[in-house]
């Protein structure tokens, strides 16, 4: 199979990347001190980088990308103050604001993800935690989803009790979205009305109840290489199943603003670190993937397995079109149900 920009097994293991990655898939972790590494690798190195990440991938995932269709259930009205977050009580961007959306609005939401060869739905709502309402409406809308359209199901609800864990397991949700977001040094600089550790408490709630993790966090919000790392090592120890990787697309009215940290380099960097921390983990390119990477998106791929097809909670990405050709030139496969596709 021919790949443009790929690297084989037989690389040249006398380059760093290619050592690192000789260890990492001979089952030794990455360290923090590789990972800053990676991250501060020269701009020329760029392709050794991810030539070396995609030794990983290939012997874990091969050639395979699996999407993932994103629908925002509820939009703004959260209590929470997440500093980087359109949807935040301090935010004044302009965005849609509406309660859960009614069942039909769902289900067609899940139509769609269907028709887009999406192999997981994800149902996310804007709020500090799922009132009992909310509740019923995910437990009433996921068995009539899985019956139709054979989709696996992901929520993003946020913070959860052991008992809400337990009733989403039974009402048939296979994965839990709740992102780290950064390290536990820099979280208090990003959100101030909940804790890191209120977020791991969901996690482990989560992990109880017999669902997979998914989690992941944002680049780009003015942190240090450090808490990059230690976010990446973070979801190895916790075990996430997946890692939606977010670069941050400032928006207007958005708390945060703009710190300037992202170049098409660094999110580069970024993807192929996470993929020598976490191995076998399903790693995503999340939101701001076109508007940092580019033209340069087909070598995330080369760290990354897995993409959302389709927009984000409050801003667009590129036609879902866009990226099966995008994939298709690489002589990737689209990872479809109990098949591939080339």
């Amino acid at each position: 199979m021919d790949h443009a920009c790929a690297a084989t097994e037989t690389t040249n293991s006398s380059t760093p990347w290619h050592r690192l990655a000789d260890h990492v898939l001979a089952g030794q972790p990455m360290t923090l001190a590789e990972g800053l590494d990676v991250l501060a690798a020269p701009d020329e190195a760029i392709l050794d980088l991810m030539a070396a990440a995609y030794r990983v991938r290939r012997h874990y995932f091969g050639n395979s990308v699996q999407f993932y269709y994103l629908m925002n259930a509820k939009s703004g009205l959260c209590p929470e103050d997440c500093s980087y977050c359109s949807q935040s009580k301090d935010s004044k961007a302009e965005i849609p604001k509406y309660n859960i959306l009614q069942a039909d609005k769902l289900l067609d939401g899940a139509r769609i993800a269907r028709e887009q060869d999406a192999k997981m739905y994800c149902m996310v709502i804007s709020a500090r935690s799922p009132t009992e309402r909310e509740m019923q409406a995910v437990e009433q809308i996921v068995p009539e989803i899985k019956r139709r359209y054979d989709l696996n199901i992901c929520v993003s609800l946020g913070l959860l009790t052991t008992e809400q864990a337990d009733r989403l397991k039974a009402c048939g949700v296979d994965r839990v979205n709740h992102n780290v977001n950064t390290s536990e040094q820099y979280y208090g600089e990003i959100c101030t009305t909940h804790s890191y550790r209120d977020r791991l408490e969901t996690l482990q709630a989560v992990r109880r109840a017999g669902m997979e993790l998914c989690s992941g966090g944002i680049i780009g919000m003015g942190e240090r290489d450090e808490d990059v790392v230690q976010m990446a090592i973070e979801l190895r120890q916790l075990k996430a199943t997946s890692i939606p990787l977010n670069f941050l697309h400032p928006i207007e009215g958005a708390p945060l603003g703009d710190p300037g940290q992202l170049t098409p380099r660094r999110c580069l960097k970024s993807l192929a670190m996470f993929r020598l921390a976490n191995p076998e983990c399903e790693l995503r390119i999340g939101a701001g993937r076109e508007l940092h990477l580019g033209s340069m998106q087909c070598l995330g791929l080369y760290a990354a397995n897995s993409i959302f097809v389709g927009d984000y909670l409050t801003t667009q990405g590129q036609p879902p079109e866009v990226d099966l050709k995008m994939i298709r030139e690489m002589g990737f496969e689209i990872t479809r149900h109990g098949a591939t596709d080339g």
